[in-house]
């Protein structure tokens, strides 16, 4: 069986890196240390569950820059109310790389 075609709106699972799992809690805390959310302010902020590296995120492909090394750009959904947008990720099992979801 051979491997799906990489296409915008296709989803994929996406392994969060310490990079970016420490730029989402920094948001994160950044944005319940400013009382933002105590003052009800209506500030749009990024609040959700802690992100660890290594964490395994359902993504959408938002675009293909290179088929033959299957290059992406996602929208990667977080356990929250914001995304990470994470740029020419290449296909992979580590931190920083995307992967087809497995077959139930």
């Amino acid at each position: 069986m051979s491997q799906p075609t990489p296409a915008i709106g296709r989803i994929v699972h996406y392994r969060v890196s310490k990079e970016e799992a420490d730029a989402v809690n920094r948001r994160r805390r950044d944005f319940h240390n400013s009382r933002g959310a105590a003052d009800r302010t209506g500030f749009v902020s990024h609040i959700g569950n802690r992100v660890e590296p290594g964490d395994v995120f359902p993504a959408m492909i938002v675009r293909v820059w290179d088929e033959s090394t299957v290059t992406v750009n996602l929208q990667v959904m977080l356990d929250g109310n914001d995304v990470l947008w994470a740029t020419s990720r290449a296909e992979g099992a580590e931190p920083g790389t995307w992967a087809w979801p497995g077959r139930a």
